[in-house]
């Protein structure tokens, strides 16, 4: 059969997750908006007949403002490598500049195949695709270039294919059932993270983390108990999370309560409490003792 890992790689905000999340067919990724949405590496597995695919999706390509984020760039250089494919996802409405085909260099070079991803047509003139593929070829990037609506699904089934065709034969590497490697209390966490990038503007989602304290599901009953922290930098952050006599805390709650039930298929009991810790994500013992910068158990 078909088997073998996919390396996705982007700026970001490109749409790597959202676009892993359609080839895989289930959110194995959360999406915002907001650049540096994904922090860690996650794998989405795709089984089909004849064929296993594992996704991994990794943190956009940005430049380094802090520990985090230059922890976040180390994830994805080392999961570019070792790979059967790179998939490299463009933000085909923005056009081709000439640092984009200098990126696209760069992975070529690590010497795995590679495809281009060309995202977000929906929001494009059709007429500007045909020039930036000829511009790309012409630079020197020889690889397929498909252009795909994640949203809309168009040529996702191309793309599927043609990342099927260029993949080894070989043996599964997870069994059938699973689509991630990452936990549902993983996922829990992620999802409150989520609903805090789309609720809050400017600087306060990227200065967020979420620890799980407890992911248990109550005996004899369809309920979880998930309790969580939300760390931010400034005090003045956390009264913003908050809002007025709790409101805007009780609001992403409701909305993050709502998607965790949907994951996990039962009613979700969520308390959270937000704290301070000054400039975290400039401290390497926080971010580990975070979760960041360590695979997960």
């Amino acid at each position: 059969m078909k088997c073998g890992t996919v390396a996705v790689i982007g700026r970001a905000n490109a749409g790597k997750s959202t676009l892993v999340n359609v080839l895989v067919g289930e959110k194995v990724a959360i999406v915002s908006p907001k650049p540096q949405t994904t922090r860690d590496r996650i794998l989405g597995v795709l089984n089909e007949e004849g064929a296993q695919i594992v996704f991994v999706d990794t943190p956009g390509i940005y430049r380094s403002q802090n520990a985090l984020t230059g922890v976040m760039m180390h994830t994805t250089e080392t999961s570019a490598k070792d790979v059967d494919l790179i998939l490299f996802v463009h933000d085909g409405h923005k056009g081709v500049a000439d640092t984009d085909i200098s990126l696209m260099k760069k992975y070529i070079a690590y010497g795995a195949p590679m495809l281009i991803a060309y995202t977000k047509t929906d929001i494009m003139p059709e007429e500007n695709i045909p020039a930036d593929a000829k511009k790309l070829y012409e630079e020197g990037v020889c690889c397929d270039v498909v252009p795909v609506s994640a949203r809309r699904g168009k040529n996702i089934a191309k793309l599927k294919a043609l990342i099927r065709e260029m993949l080894p034969e070989g043996e599964p590497l997870f069994p059938e059932d699973v689509v991630s490697d990452r936990s549902e209390r993983f996922m829990v966490g992620e999802i409150m993270r989520e609903k805090i990038l789309l609720k809050y503007d400017k600087e306060i989602p990227h200065g967020v983390a979420v620890i799980v304290n407890t992911f248990k599901k109550r005996e004899g009953k369809e309920m979880y108990d998930v309790d969580l922290d939300i760390v931010c930098e400034k005090s003045n952050h956390k009264a913003i999370l908050i809002g007025k006599q709790g409101s805007a805390l009780k609001e992403t709650l409701a909305f993050a309560r709502k998607e965790m039930e949907a994951f996990l298929g039962c009613k979700v009991f969520l308390t959270a409490y937000v704290k301070v810790k000054d400039d975290w994500r400039d401290r390497p013992e926080l971010m580990r003792e975070f979760g960041y910068g360590k695979e997960e158990n």
